[in-house]
């Protein structure tokens, strides 16, 4: 590859200019070629932050992402006490839920809520080395999309390419869980408080898969924290914790 390929390659990576941290590499590269001209000019800047460099920084800013968001759901409350990705009983079941509590039988819509964020929380830490994975996997090309792609690129990136394998390996564990902690016992129960034909009203006719309603709303939270941790290294200096993250994003 000659030098200016090279360099437009390194300019390529800071296209997105206009979030603050990215554009510092813009603002690097032209501060380099300020100061000289032609060959020495252009090699200082390829040397100073190389293609392979952005790309490590890249990889290495999307796993502290994940290693965060991931301990943080992972631990007691982390679903349950965030309202943001609390997992709620499932829209048809509401009015139910309504007059449950109104008969006095608020206990036992609560612990169906609470044992499905239960089971979340225990089932996420187990998609930390499949997103490691698919990010080690991560092409050249695929770095230049996510740098390009806007504030959640590589959220995005993370959850097409990886979504179904998530699911995959953490619904067993959702299911192993419910049972365990009682959420399929909770939602018997409440069958049974209904009536079943009236539950299947109130769920359009069908009953609830309860294993794959958590798994999805398990990863609808994950992708959720990833994309927050995302703009905060994208934006915030204090968010980039290793060297390499401050070299590559300007802190």
């Amino acid at each position: 590859m000659n030098r200016p390929t090279t360099f437009a390659l390194v300019l390529a990576f800071t296209s997105g200019a206009a979030l603050a941290g990215w554009g510092d590499l813009l603002k690097q590269g032209t501060e380099l070629l300020e100061g000289g001209t032609g060959k020495n000019a252009t090699e200082t800047a390829v040397s100073a932050l190389s293609e392979s460099e952005i790309g490590a920084g890249l990889k290495e800013a999307l796993v502290v992402g994940a290693q965060r968001a991931i301990d943080y759901l992972g631990r007691p409350g982390g679903f349950l006490d965030n309202p943001k990705v609390r997992i709620p009983l499932p829209g048809g079941l509401d009015t139910l839920a309504q007059g449950l509590r109104m008969a006095g039988q608020g206990e036992l819509v609560d612990a169906f809520e609470t044992t499905m964020n239960r089971a979340a929380e225990a089932a996420v830490p187990q998609t930390l080395e499949i997103v490691k994975q698919t990010i080690a996997g991560m092409t050249l090309d695929d770095a230049r999309r996510i740098l390009d792609g806007g504030e959640d690129a590589a959220t995005r990136y993370l959850r097409e390419k990886a979504g179904p394998q998530l699911a995959e390996a953490i619904r067993p564990i959702v299911a192993r869980t419910t049972d365990q902690v009682g959420a399929t016992a909770a939602y018997k129960r409440l069958v049974k408080q209904a009536g079943g034909g009236m539950l299947g009203g109130f769920l359009g006719g069908s009953s609830l898969d309860l294993d794959q309603y958590v798994t999805d709303k398990t990863l609808d939270g994950l992708f959720l924290m990833l994309a927050e941790e995302e703009k905060k290294i994208r934006k915030n200096p204090a968010a980039r914790t290793t060297e390499l993250l401050k070299q590559v994003f300007g802190g």
